[in-house]
């Protein structure tokens, strides 16, 4: 029964642990499976189902890929299972939402619609209350169910939440649309759009040297007020923190696109910072089978530990409880290189941390001159 249950029903053939972008007429043909394979089982003579095995999302399942012709890695799931119990009292509610939430998505599919995460919490929250009580929950079965089916968020209707915002020497255009020119729309910038359908569908032109990712937004308006692009020319791009879908996905289609573009990462000088690094080069165990699919050959750039002789001390601070635990998470990793953990444990030694702004000290237009020194003598790691 087991073995009929594991294959049938979810999907999860070794070769399988990753997830695919479906048509929605594919995706609704998985959850009819799953369906009919579940009812299937409880119509025979000895229903035994009890557990949903899904591919486990933790560090311990955690494997590196490395490019033996590149310098791209990742992160990826490997064939680990973790389950979803009915016969367990404090996972059976997990198993119920993984269905209220697989008959939510079949319901948006059919009705040709898109909904963010924070969308379907609410529905859910009317529809099934006694299931659903925290937008994690939401999160975390949504997850469960791209495990299930083995298909992408974004396959399932679910839309992309976005923060990201895009400036530069690059032009954008959607089929039958206006060409959108990303020098020249303010200190804001252009907008991510969180439909990965249509930043699938942009075409693209650019006469950018690099590609530079950036932690913050207020860095991001001080260089795009600045027209640093224009001193170096470049493509600015920013999630305003940590990584969302969509900006690393438009990101990802930039560097296929221009696959010799460096790209460059400003961030914060503390574990926070590289952690927001690391999900944009290697991906993020949270994205689940998801979580290698946009990783980008980021470099460091700064701030680093070579940068502290330009920031004064009474600009440092000291390391939160929470950067430690970063700390700690980062130096735990495989695919993490020396001179990462070279710098990780300098932070944690001195026990402090610099932020991008404590360059100011030396005027509001000095950031602009030592990212263009770093990047002329291509001082990234």
């Amino acid at each position: 029964m087991w073995e009929l249950f594991q294959s049938s029903l979810l999907f999860s053939h070794q070769q399988l642990c990753y997830a695919d972008i479906l048509s929605p007429s594919q995706v609704r043909a998985r959850i009819e499976v799953a369906v009919l394979n579940f009812l299937k089982i409880l119509n025979s003579p000895n229903p035994e189902i009890t557990d949903l095995p899904l591919t486990s999302r933790n560090s311990k399942n955690t494997n590196v890929y490395r490019g033996l012709m590149s310098d791209n890695s990742h992160i990826f799931l490997s064939h680990s299972f973790s389950k979803r119990s009915m016969m367990r009292e404090n996972a059976a509610k997990a198993f119920v939402r993984v269905w209220k939430v697989m008959e939510m998505c079949y319901q948006i599919l059919v009705e040709e619609k898109r909904v963010t995460q924070r969308e379907l919490y609410y529905k859910l929250l009317c529809t099934s209350s006694e299931y659903f009580s925290s937008q994690t929950q939401v999160n975390r079965t949504v997850q469960d169910v791209v495990a299930l089916l083995h298909c992408s968020r974004y396959s399932l209707g679910i839309m992309a939440s976005t923060r990201g915002l895009i400036a530069g020497r690059l032009l954008l255009q959607e089929p039958n649309r206006e060409v959108v020119d990303c020098s020249v729309c303010g200190s804001s910038g252009h907008p991510i759009s969180g439909d990965l359908s249509m930043l699938e569908s942009l075409s693209m032109k650019t006469d950018a040297r690099y590609i530079i990712v950036i932690e913050k937004h207020a860095i991001f308006q001080r260089l795009v007020e600045d027209c640093f692009f224009n001193q170096v020319p470049s493509i600015l791009i920013t999630a305003k923190g940590c990584p969302d879908l969509a900006t690393r996905f438009l990101l990802h289609k930039i560097t296929k696109a221009f696959p010799n573009l460096p790209i460059l990462a400003l961030v914060d000088w503390n574990p926070a910072g590289l952690s927001i690094l690391c999900t944009f080069k290697y991906g993020s165990i949270g994205m689940g089978l998801e979580a290698y699919k946009y990783a980008c050959n980021v470099r460091w750039l700064g701030v680093r530990g070579d940068d502290l002789q330009l920031i004064p001390e009474e600009s440092m601070a000291p390391l939160k409880p929470k950067d430690k635990q970063i700390a700690k998470s980062l130096t735990s990793m495989e695919i993490l290189p020396d001179d990462y953990k070279e710098e990780l444990s300098l932070m944690v030694q001195r026990g402090q941390r610099a932020e991008i702004e404590a360059l100011y000290c030396h005027g509001y237009d000095f950031l602009g001159k030592y990212l263009a020194k770093k990047i002329v003598q291509a001082d990234y790691i």
